[in-house]
């Protein structure tokens, strides 16, 4: 199956959704993600979900703890129903100072508890659909209770898939182990993929007599172009700086210690603290940079990307948003060159 090439849907204000969605569409995305941070993962998704035809929908990622089983499997319901089944469900667990203090929503066991999480979904999911009586009880989550003034009813496309996002072994592991698809974080390599993070898949799928192969893995990449020198240049230097940021959080210093920095994880905490983000980026090295993005010009980037990842992801993504107004012939041939 050809590799798949996605987008970001972010940064727009709603009322400019329906245009944004039918460019990617007609640009030859396969998908469009939204990302919870400064706005609501979901909102843009239902807006996009009228306004494109074949557009694949889907959240990199919503924070699940922010929500509740129920009121997300309702939402998801709703969007899963306007779009006539393209939406893919990309759940993550943010990290506890985020969801206990910005959410103010618990924390504990967080690989243990969103594998809960997904498993009472379906049973919500399975409720919705077949009217089924709910008796879901879980180690953090129930499901216990409905009547038809609160069940929406079923949908044409009812099977939602469920991916999850994450970084280390024991999340990667949660994923083979419930969820149908894993958000590959873009702070990886080649090697970290196929030593740390595919195994640990693998080894959570087995519990269910599936392999890593049944899981469908999808990634964002940092793409260093442009049309100078001085351009590449510059977008260098700005994943260096992402990096740079990443890697100042303990959660992504399993995958600096695979390289052999595990001293830099620590130092650049220590520099964040200290609002110094000039001597972050610049203690991270060259060769991890072009470990991490995909480097090249413009015309490049799209055999780039399938030369790296055909076989190994089932779908990519550019980190950043595709610049409004960029050139529509650039961009249609580069999601061609992707598919090969």
């Amino acid at each position: 199956m050809a590799l798949k090439i996605d987008a970001q849907l972010r940064g727009f204000d709603l009322c400019q959704v329906p245009a944004q969605a039918r460019r990617l569409e007609e640009l030859g995305f396969d998908a469009a993600w939204t990302f919870e941070a400064a706005q609501d993962p979901f909102l843009p998704l239902a807006v996009a979900a009228t306004a494109t035809e074949k557009l694949e929908l889907g959240t990199n990622i919503a924070v699940a703890f922010a929500r509740s089983p129920f009121s997300m499997a309702g939402t998801a319901w709703d969007i899963q129903r306007a779009s006539r089944g393209r939406l893919h469900l990309g759940l993550g667990t943010q990290v506890r100072a985020h969801v206990e203090r910005r959410f103010s929503m618990p924390f504990d066991r967080p690989a243990a508890r969103v594998t809960d999480y997904i498993r009472c979904m379906r049973a919500i999911f399975d409720t919705f659909q077949t009217d089924a009586r709910p008796s879901y009880e879980g180690p953090f989550y129930q499901f216990r209770l409905m009547n038809p003034f609160f069940n929406p009813g079923p949908i044409d496309h009812p099977h939602i898939p469920i991916y999850l996002a994450g970084v280390n072994p024991r999340m990667c592991r949660a994923a083979g182990e419930a969820a149908d698809g894993f958000h590959i974080h873009p702070m990886h390599s080649v090697s970290y993929l196929n030593e740390v993070v595919k195994p640990a898949i693998g080894e959570g799928a087995k519990t269910r007599g599936l392999g890593v192969d049944d899981l469908d893995l999808q990634t964002m990449v940092w793409l260093v172009t442009g049309d100078s020198q001085a351009e590449m240049d510059a977008a260098f230097e700005q994943v260096r700086r992402d990096i740079s940021f990443y890697g100042s959080t303990p959660n992504y210093r399993r995958m600096l210690e695979h390289h052999g920095l595990a001293d830099l994880g620590k130092t650049l905490s220590g520099l964040v603290r200290q609002g110094a983000f000039d001597e972050m980026a610049a203690l991270v090295p060259d060769s991890l940079v072009e470990d991490i993005a995909i480097i090249g010009k413009p015309g490049e980037l799209g055999d780039r990307l399938r030369s790296r990842y055909d076989g190994l992801v089932d779908r990519v993504a550019p980190y950043r948003p595709i610049p409004d107004g960029d050139q529509a012939e650039r961009w249609q041939a580069f999601t061609s060159a992707v598919r090969g």
